[in-house]
């Protein structure tokens, strides 16, 4: 037996989240006495995994140029019957969370998203995850003989174990794809929210777009990324792309910082997985100080622009 982690990739590298799942399923297998075995598509540079234990890579090459759902999930599944995989580990990211439940569907497996920790027991299989929109959380058990399981970002980490690994080369046979993608635009020179472990967010309180620039500033500064409120990208202030929420992009970065939004409870439960959150308004009153580790009460336009001094004198000295 073994546990087979998919570890995503863009463009050919590797997502953060790729080194993450690996580190989660290497544990897994040593809880288990199996084998690892890590598949990539179209991924990066495989020497980058055995950085994290992985010992055996399975690389599939195909003529896929973008993201389809119903052929990554095919691919997996084929892989784990290959390699006898009774414990199937993929991100909960959008990709993640799409291929997954097909995966199990086509394996039969049991399937539990959002996962935050280790399994507490392998028999019976228990794991705890996220519910409620990131309120809650609850031990699910697994009864079925294969599993899915989505690890949550950033709940594991990473721990580099670099190992002396192997790589082999599968040949995936594709299903016929009928949803496929004419174009693609992409914004360059920006990190990705999905990546990013820092977010600066913003909302209605700005007022208008051209005021976003100091948002811009505040998120370079930090090695960040962008995102707003629903209302904001609905104005069309900023794109839909950088929506965060449950209706949007959902957010788990080590730090976010929501500058005049007020904190609908969708909002929040699209940004609540976040390790840190810092909220800038100038209403005491906002829902999203209750929900907030740091709250600043004030004007937006003076502090913000302060704080960027501020973070750019510490990186200078």
């Amino acid at each position: 037996m073994s546990v087979l982690v998919f570890a995503d990739s863009s463009e050919g590298k590797f997502k953060k989240t790729a080194f993450e799942v690996v580190s989660y399923g290497k544990k897994v297998a040593e809880q288990l006495t199996a084998n690892l075995v890590v598949l990539t598509i179209n991924g990066g540079n495989a020497s980058e995994l055995y950085n994290y234990s992985a010992e055996l890579v399975v690389e599939v090459k195909n003529d896929l140029k973008s993201f389809n759902a119903k052929a990554y999930a095919s691919i997996i599944e084929q892989v784990a019957k290959e390699k006898n995989s009774n414990i199937i580990i993929i991100d909960s990211s959008i990709n993640g969370l799409t291929v997954a439940p097909l995966v199990a569907v086509s394996l039969e497996a049991g399937y539990a998203s959002n996962v935050i920790e280790l399994p507490k027991s392998v028999s019976p299989f228990i794991v705890k995850r996220k519910v409620f929109s990131n309120k809650g959380f609850s031990d699910v058990e697994i009864t079925t003989d294969k599993k899915v399981i989505g690890v949550a970002k950033n709940s594991y980490g990473l721990h580099e174990d670099k190992v002396s690994g192997t790589t082999e080369s599968f040949n995936a046979t594709l299903p016929d794809v009928t949803i496929k993608s004419e174009s693609v635009n992409k914004t360059t020179g920006k990190v990705s929210l999905a990546d990013a472990d820092i977010v600066v967010s913003g909302g209605r309180g700005l007022k208008a777009p051209e005021n976003w620039g100091m948002l811009e500033d505040l998120a370079e500064v930090l090695g960040g990324a962008l995102a707003c409120s629903k209302p904001v990208s609905d104005l069309g202030w900023r794109p839909h792309s950088e929506h965060a929420g449950q209706t949007g992009k959902i957010i788990a970065s080590n730090l976010y910082i929501a500058v005049g939004i007020s904190g609908a409870i969708q909002h929040l439960a699209g940004v609540n997985a976040s390790k840190v959150k810092v909220v800038i308004n100038n209403d005491p009153e906002a829902p999203f100080f209750k929900s907030a580790d740091y709250g600043i009460v004030g004007d937006a336009f003076k502090i913000v622009p302060e704080l960027v001094e501020k973070l750019k004198s510490f990186k200078r000295e």
